[in-house]
C-alpha cells in the first residue's frame, strides 16, 4: 500500500516550485520576444526612411532636374508598442577614393524602451547630409528634404530630415 504521506512530500515542493517558476519563465520568454518584435519594427522603419532617401537622392541627382528644393513625406507609423521613435543620420565616405559613394547610417531609437536600430542606404559622392535634423515620429512634420545646388559643373545635394 502507498504512503500518502511520503507522496504528498514529494508532490507539494514540486508543485510549489511549479507555480513560483511557471511565470517567471513565461515573462522573460515574452520579453525576449517583445524586444526582437520592436527591434524588426523599428528595422522595417529605419528601411522605409533610408529608401525614401535613396529615391530623393537619386531622383534629384539626375541633370534633367534643375536645381532646387523637394520634400516627401514618409508613411509610417507614428507609434511601435505606444512608443514613439526618433532617427538620426550620418553620412560617411564609402571608399578611399574621391568619387565613391557614401554610406548613410540612419539610427533608430525607441524612446522609453531602450531599442535601436539602424540602417544603411548608399549615396553619391556628391551627397551632404544636414546632421542638426531629427527625424520624431509623432511630429506632424515626418519629411525629408533634398536641396540640389549647381555650382558650375559640380552639383551638391543637401539631404536631411523635416522640411
Amino acid at each position: 500500500m502507498p504512503h500518502v504521506t511520503l507522496e504528498y512530500i514529494i508532490m507539494i515542493p514540486v508543485l510549489i516550485l511549479q507555480i513560483l517558476l511557471f511565470p517567471v519563465v513565461a515573462s522573460v520568454l515574452m520579453n525576449g520576444w517583445v524586444v526582437q518584435r520592436r527591434t524588426l519594427a523599428l528595422q522595417e522603419a529605419g528601411s522605409a526612411i533610408g529608401s525614401t532617401i535613396q529615391q530623393m537622392y537619386f531622383e534629384v541627382n539626375q541633370a534633367t532636374v534643375p536645381a532646387g528644393t523637394t520634400t516627401d513625406q514618409f508613411v509610417l507609423p507614428p507609434f511601435i508598442d505606444g512608443y514613439y521613435y526618433t532617427a538620426k543620420a550620418t553620412l560617411q565616405s564609402g571608399g578611399s577614393s574621391s568619387n565613391s559613394g557614401q554610406i548613410l547610417t540612419i539610427t533608430l531609437t525607441l524612446v522609453s524602451a531602450a531599442v535601436k536600430a539602424t540602417s544603411q542606404v548608399i549615396l553619391g559622392a556628391n551627397a551632404q547630409w544636414n546632421i542638426s535634423t531629427t527625424f520624431v515620429s509623432n511630429s506632424p512634420n515626418t519629411t525629408a528634404f533634398a536641396v540640389k545646388v549647381q555650382n558650375g559643373a559640380s552639383t551638391t545635394i543637401n539631404l536631411g530630415f523635416g522640411g
